[in-house]
């Protein structure tokens, strides 16, 4: 229960009466007469709380001095403020010993600091220059906003809680994704905008968004400016409120809205059976290194939440390459986490989360990597979260990687090794048809040793960090020149092949090869073990004009363009069809949650074999293979696949197996136009050969009936 004892606040007006308050839960919770506030700092000798009428408003209305004595409970700062509304702003100052060097202390009470579990912010005065140095900022801070969540309609909506080998994620950028003008919506570049590109999601066939960050960043930072255009952080790998959407991303101007829509967006898009998944950033924060502006946590705990450098405590470890590194197993930090990932799945009926550079997850208050590290077990056995779906990026920036043993089971991982492995293969290297058929097969190489099985692994070719597929198959060098920092920026071997020509092109015969690549990319993705995952905009050949890392291009760069829907039907039909034949009731061998263990059905196929041109010997140990087949078996009623693919340069003719009472049926051909590269169920051709000819660089697929 909250103390009753009242006292005078200490300050030139008293407006609303103060309370001891409770020291849990953290943040601003407001109830019918008032508002509790309680945050950490474990060194602060005071705290300050500043009430604002108004977000914008230059001067505080109140200020309300804590007492150590009686609004202390070891390191939680608590105080309750009676009659206090929701919408009221609110900030702190806070002091506390002066020691940067050795304890690494950043302590300043000219530093107005928002609240780390604010569940609402506003920056219409910030400027982050002003949050530099030791200069006041109170007239150019930003402020928290006290946000009642409870009386929210979510109608019965829930997590969906999707099996993750029934999973098909499409990853995208919630302002790219509807901001360009030929997106023609009415909220552009807002969640309330995904909700208006509901039926082409639905259309595509996904069953689940994996957002770019959605937590508050500072949109408002000027990286530089190139061109006449102005580039700032427009990925959003830079939080600094992990419990507040980003503002821009509403289409209200009010505080309170984002809450309220980003609600509005996870029940439409649950309506339609599609889950939602929150990249998330627990690695580093927008305060960046020693230079960078003080929000939050630096004049909080900077010695407890960021690794600092032991010998001068000044400076910040940089694992994450960003300028400075979260401490995530130091216990309050370890809180504030699983705290956050809670509150997204209770509140705002998240499904699951991706977890960027994960590895720093991991490490310990001295950065080395852990075998048990607290915060990931603690997550991975939350029974809040335990239905809900946990993805890594499973490496950081100072080359801790661990793809197939990131700590934990329920974890599943980008799997780089599929990227790598596939763009290789489809681009024509030889020699890697065992390493693809590990990753065709689920990746047991890496995940079945250890326990873990194929829905552990996420498997991609794309994502936001890298080119385009479209890109992939039109590039050859990255051309990130627009970023401003002379094409140094991104990374320089992109296994990527430009079939011939640099760049765009009106060459019918290289675009034409471009499009059977994407093909071939496209069916691999689908018809491998594991979970498929590629980023928006693949699907109509979305480019980025070779740019290979576009975190600051807010513009058509990087924007999602609507009339390429139009444009490239072809590609968009033949990712709605890859997908549907995944998803397909006949087709579950698909979606094994285990490993193969070489299992006979009744017409005597094993659940998977290996081919080359030649059924059942796969060229393993040719140097110069470019060639693999596979036939997958049913059990269960439905059909079985067999798959070639021919990444050699000219036509070659497979052997195909035989099988008792079943004929085979040819699906997709990735060589052949548009319709007739994937057919629609039903309309498959039959196979009367006993072998089938496949073009250069193309895919076959066949079903049995």
């Amino acid at each position: 229960m909250i103390k009753t004892l009242q006292y005078q606040a200490k300050s030139a007006t008293t407006k609303y009466q103060v309370e001891v308050g409770r020291s849990y839960p953290l943040g601003a919770n407001p109830d019918k007469d008032g508002v509790n506030f309680s945050i950490f700092s474990e060194h602060a000798t005071s705290v300050e709380l500043l009430l604002f009428e108004q977000p914008n408003d230059p001067e505080p209305i109140q200020i309300i001095q804590l007492d150590p004595k009686l609004n202390k409970t070891f390191f939680l700062w608590h105080i309750y403020v009676r009659d206090l509304k929701p919408g009221a702003a609110y900030a702190y100052r806070i002091d506390g010993p002066q020691n940067l060097h050795g304890k690494g202390y950043r302590f300043d009470k000219n530093k107005v600091l928002i609240d780390p579990y604010a569940k609402g912010n506003s920056n219409k005065l910030w400027k982050r220059t002003d949050a530099l140095g030791s200069k006041d900022n109170l007239t150019t801070s930003m402020r928290s906003v006290v946000i009642d969540i409870s009386n929210y309609d979510w109608e019965g909506d829930r997590p969906l809680n999707r099996p993750m080998n029934e999973s098909i994620v499409y990853e995208l950028h919630v302002r790219g994704f509807t901001k360009s003008p030929s997106s023609g919506c009415k909220s552009p570049g807002t969640f309330a905008g995904v909700i208006e590109k509901i039926p082409y999601l639905q259309e595509l066939g996904v069953t689940a968004v994996e957002l770019l960050p959605i937590f508050d960043f500072d949109e408002t930072e000027l990286l530089r400016e190139v061109n006449g255009k102005q580039l700032k952080d427009y990925w959003g790998y830079n939080p600094h409120s992990y419990f507040a959407p980003e503002t821009s991303y509403s289409a209200s101007p009010s505080e309170k809205d984002p809450i309220t829509e980003f609600r509005d967006m996870v029940k439409a898009l649950h309506n339609v059976g599609i889950e939602v998944i929150l990249d998330v950033v627990f690695n580093h924060t927008s305060e960046g290194n020693h230079q960078g502006p003080t929000i939050n946590f630096k004049g909080l705990s900077n010695s407890i939440f960021y690794h600092l450098v032991p010998f001068d405590k000044q400076y910040y470890m940089d694992y994450s390459g960003c300028g400075n590194t979260i401490n995530c197993n130091h216990p309050l930090v370890q809180k504030l986490i699983v705290d956050c990932l809670e509150f997204w799945v209770k509140e705002m009926h998240v499904d699951g989360f991706r977890f960027d550079e994960a590895s720093i997850l991991s490490r310990d208050q001295n950065g080395v990597p852990m075998v048990h590290p607290p915060v990931v077990w603690q997550i991975e056995t939350s029974e809040i979260l335990a239905e809900t779906k946990i993805i890594a990026e499973a490496w950081d920036a100072a080359g801790l990687y661990q793809i197939g043993y990131f700590p934990g089971y329920r974890w599943a991982e980008w799997n780089g090794r599929f990227r790598d492995d596939v763009r290789r293969f489809i681009k024509g290297d030889p020699g890697l048809v065992g390493a693809v058929a590990w990753r065709i097969s689920g990746s047991a190489d890496l995940y079945q040793a250890s326990g873990h099985l194929p829905i552990n692994s996420v498997n991609f070719i794309t994502c936001h960090d890298g080119f385009t597929l479209n890109d992939l198959v039109s590039y050859n060098y990255k051309h990130n020149e627009a970023n401003g920092e002379d094409n140094r920026d991104g990374i320089n071997d992109n296994l990527s092949w430009n079939c011939g020509l640099e760049g765009e092109t009106d060459n019918l015969e290289i675009d034409a090869l471009r499009r059977r690549q994407i093909k071939n990319f496209a069916a691999i993705l689908m018809l491998s073990q594991g979970v498929p995952m590629f980023v928006a905009g693949d699907e109509i050949r979305r480019t980025q004009k070779g740019n290979n890392n576009a975190y600051c291009q807010d513009n058509e760069i990087s924007w999602f363009d609507w009339n390429l829907v139009e444009k490239n039907t072809d590609i968009f039909r033949f990712f709605k069809l890859m997908i549907n034949f995944r998803k397909c009731y006949c087709h579950p061998t698909l979606r094994r949650r285990h490993f193969f263990n070489g299992e006979v059905n009744e017409r005597g196929l094993a659940d998977i074999s290996w081919h080359s041109l030649n059924l059942f010997k796969p060229d393993w140990d040719n140097p110069d293979a470019r060639v693999l087949a596979f036939t997958l078996a049913d059990f269960d009623g439905g059909a079985d696949i067999h798959v070639m693919l021919n990444m050699y340069w000219d036509t070659l003719k497979f052997e195909i197996p035989s099988i008792a009472v079943r004929k085979w049926y040819k699906v997709v051909d990735t060589a052949q136009p548009s319709p007739m590269d994937i057919l629609e169920p039903g309309q498959e051709t039959l196979i009367s050969e006993d072998g089938c000819f496949v073009q250069g660089r193309s895919i076959v697929v066949l079903i049995s009936k």
